[in-house]
């Protein structure tokens, strides 16, 4: 991973010890609806108010996150692609780039899968994709707000940090079989129902949490996280206080520290009232 500029966080009010809060998007923040709860832009004050950063870890693309928090996320950091894309201030943190072997490998398997699935490929500047119908181009623009349909993802030029396989059946059981292959060199993460994640070795949320902590100076004692999928488990560990929605997958709650009420009950937003209470 390359550090590409150094992170900043506001100065700690004389309170709660408390410096950084990592949330997961879909499934945690994000209600049963899909849509940020009314609720959370008061916290996103309150928590600037204390000199807390604020920190989205998601799948999704830096700018679709971006365009997401509007406003808010100038005092934000955004932790990009599950992990690989680390940003503050639009300027980059770090990042976890591809080589083009394994680009034209990983492709070449996925396009060889005989489920009903698509390709994105993700990149700094934008992500791209080859198949174009309706149904498939609904998915990945709920996560991608730079999408650029190509003739040939091969060919693509631009710094390839993740490639997300979408299939309209089940991810762990129809598409992270075929990709096993991989996981000798490659992380392979399924990131949500329908979505598989394949990026470079040791490149998670977890790990780049890590990193934005030694850049601001903050313990995992400062920290919470927040979480609910497969690809949240490695940030449970980068905290001292890790919760799990109450409904996340088993290996989730199994791996965190502490519950939260679901997302339909605005958890994260719950959980942090207690703890700015306390």
């Amino acid at each position: 991973m390359t550090a590409s500029a150094s992170a900043s966080v506001p100065v700690l009010a004389d309170r709660l010890d408390l410096r950084l809060v990592a949330v997961d998007m879909d499934g945690t923040l994000l209600d049963e609806h899909g849509q940020v709860p009314e609720g959370l832009w008061p916290m996103l004050d309150r928590l600037r108010e204390r000199g807390i950063l604020f920190a989205p870890a998601s799948g999704r693309q830096y700018a679709t996150l971006r365009r997401e928090f509007g406003a808010h996320g100038d005092d934000m950091v955004f932790i990009a692609e599950n992990g690989t894309y680390v940003v503050q201030h639009d300027e980059e943190i770090s990042s976890d780039v591809l080589t083009p072997a394994v680009v034209a490998d990983v492709l070449a398997a996925a396009r060889a899968l005989t489920v009903d699935a698509g390709v994105v490929l993700c990149g700094k500047r934008s992500a791209y994709i080859e198949r174009t119908d309706a149904a498939f181009r609904a998915e990945a623009d709920r996560y991608y707000a730079e999408l650029a349909p190509v003739s040939d993802l091969g060919a693509v030029d631009d710094d390839i940090i993740k490639i997300a396989v979408f299939v309209f059946g089940n991810a762990e059981t129809e598409v992270a079989p075929e990709l096993e292959r991989f996981r000798s060199s490659l992380q392979v993460v399924v990131s949500g129902e329908h979505w598989v994640d394949v990026m470079n070795p040791g490149v998670n949320k977890g790990e780049a949490l890590r990193r934005l902590q030694t850049a601001l100076g903050v313990t995992a004692a400062q920290t919470v996280v927040f979480g609910d999928y497969l690809n949240d488990l490695e940030m449970m560990d980068a905290a001292e206080h890790s919760y799990a929605m109450a409904n996340a997958h088993p290996d989730v709650l199994a791996r965190a520290r502490h519950r939260a009420p679901s997302n339909r009950d605005h958890g994260v937003i719950r959980v942090l009232e207690q703890l700015l209470d306390r």
